[in-house]
């Protein structure tokens, strides 16, 4: 895989560190114990999100912090396969919902559950998606294959990492997606359009918007967020671009470039959406608990700041 250059995981650590003294001290004069700290983090595809979460994740299990910690997909709470091919046939001209990634492919209710159930410190089974079945289009795998966590001879989860291309995205009115989506009508019809969205029909933007209303109960549930943000999101082209040229390499086999750019298009009108609000924060009046990073092309971290 390419070389991710800077290693931002011990500001990640800091930030984190007083988010979750924060929150202990927030919770002192409970009865019980505080309840685990949820971390959102947000990463566009390509920029290392994958391993910074597991950077993390050795750091908060390791001295001297010792804290139990779990990491949640939202790659893992797709539709099964199943429930995604009806999705798709029941709106066979939104190429939005012809295969998962956008909001309205996860199994919300499960999402809501899985986090009740952390929350609350009972057992659960984290879900599993195995994207290579059904050549590709990827399926659920069976329950019994799932890791089972906060069991009676399991040590509770402390901090659980929720990560995902649209974690945190929150929808916007019926106006503020008119008004994107006609301005992107408008940008498309000149040369140097390099967008998704204006190519679209609102019909379609407007059933993902709608959809994604249902996942803000979870993001109201999430204590701190980390948003590793592209200073200019066309970079995720050359990004996933990269990664797939190395798995090709690896693996000897993978998507070609042209299938790369098929697959990012498919995501990229959400980014032209919803980046925004994203960078502005997600947890509107509140301060201190989002911590931004801003990439270069290269990679490298441009700027870092707490909102």
């Amino acid at each position: 895989m390419p070389d991710i250059v800077d290693d931002k995981s011990e500001q990640c650590i800091r930030f984190l560190l007083d988010c979750l003294d924060a929150h202990r001290k927030q919770h002192a004069g409970d009865d019980a114990p505080p309840p685990p700290f949820f971390l959102g983090l947000n990463g566009v595809q390509g920029s290392g999100k994958s391993t910074l979460v597991s950077l993390l994740k050795n750091k908060l299990e390791s001295e001297p912090h010792n804290l139990s910690t779990a990491i949640l997909s939202i790659d893992d709470f797709y539709l099964p396969h199943s429930a995604q091919q009806a999705l798709a046939a029941s709106h066979p001209q939104n190429p939005l919902v012809q295969h998962r990634g956008q909001p309205s492919t996860h199994d919300i209710s499960l999402l809501k559950s899985t986090f009740n159930s952390l929350k609350t410190r009972h057992p659960v089974a984290l879900p599993c998606y195995d994207k290579s079945a059904f050549a590709g289009q990827g399926d659920r795998t069976p329950e019994t294959t799932w890791t089972r966590v906060n069991g009676p001879d399991q040590r509770s989860i402390d901090i659980i990492i929720f990560e995902g291309w649209c974690v945190g995205f929150r929808s916007l009115s019926a106006v503020q997606l008119e008004s994107k989506w006609s301005a992107a009508v408008g940008a498309n019809m000149k040369p140097a359009y390099a967008g998704r969205l204006g190519k679209l029909e609102l019909e379609s933007v407007t059933l993902v918007n709608e959809a994604l209303r249902q996942y803000d109960e979870v993001t109201d549930m999430l204590d701190a967020f980390v948003l590793i943000d592209a200073e200019d999101t066309q970079y995720v082209y050359a990004w996933r671009l990269e990664q797939e040229a190395a798995l090709r390499r690896e693996r000897g086999s993978g998507m070609t470039d042209e299938q790369v750019v098929s697959f990012v298009n498919g995501y990229y009108p959400a980014y032209e959406l919803y980046t925004e609000a994203l960078r502005r924060g997600i947890f509107p009046g509140v301060e201190g608990r989002q911590l931004v990073f801003e990439l270069g092309k290269d990679r490298r971290v441009k700027d870092v700041k707490k909102i």
